[in-house]
């Protein structure tokens, strides 16, 4: 999903989803370390007890496809209490005011043709520790930021700092 081409850019895992209200809260860390020259990757978590967390992943992927990720993600996590009640009209309805082709975003929602991703990254979530969302991956360390957000922004450049970062 990522459009860096810089190899030695540093690089965080974003494990996430768009149902999430501390997925939406970690945005503004996000945005600061992605001004720092931060390599943001969102990962997909969805969580069973959110309806529309697969749906909502899966339109990120497509949204990415479109070229509209970043901005897709943000504007669905500005209204995640409203995507509980409205589902993938809300889906749908972001993606037409970004200006993308929402019934492509439809019928990839019908079609399932992102299901892969999502499932694949929910797996290896799994794998690597992920308990919850959103947690980020950095120099091979899983940070919870499920339970406490405070801190972790620090930790995070902490941990790329560590690694030699190059700027």
């Amino acid at each position: 999903m990522s459009e860096s081409s810089e190899p030695s850019s540093p690089r965080v895992e974003w494990w996430c989803e768009l149902q999430c209200p501390d997925c939406r809260d970690s945005l503004a860390d996000l945005r600061a370390l992605r001004a720092e020259g931060v390599e943001i990757v969102p990962r997909h978590f969805p969580l069973s007890k959110h309806k529309h967390a697969f749906a909502a992943a899966q339109a990120v992927e497509e949204a990415f496809v479109q070229g509209h990720g970043w901005a897709f993600v943000e504007a669905v996590l500005d209204r995640v209490g409203e995507l509980d009640r409205r589902g993938e009209k809300l889906l749908l309805e972001v993606a037409e005011k970004l200006g993308m082709d929402a019934e492509e975003l439809d019928t990839a929602l019908i079609d399932g043709r992102h299901i892969l991703v999502v499932d694949a990254d929910q797996a290896e979530g799994q794998a690597i520790g992920v308990k919850g969302t959103p947690s980020y991956v950095v120099a091979g360390k899983v940070l919870d930021g499920s339970k406490d957000q405070s801190g972790l922004r620090e930790r995070i450049e902490e941990l790329l700092g560590s690694r030699g970062r190059k700027g």
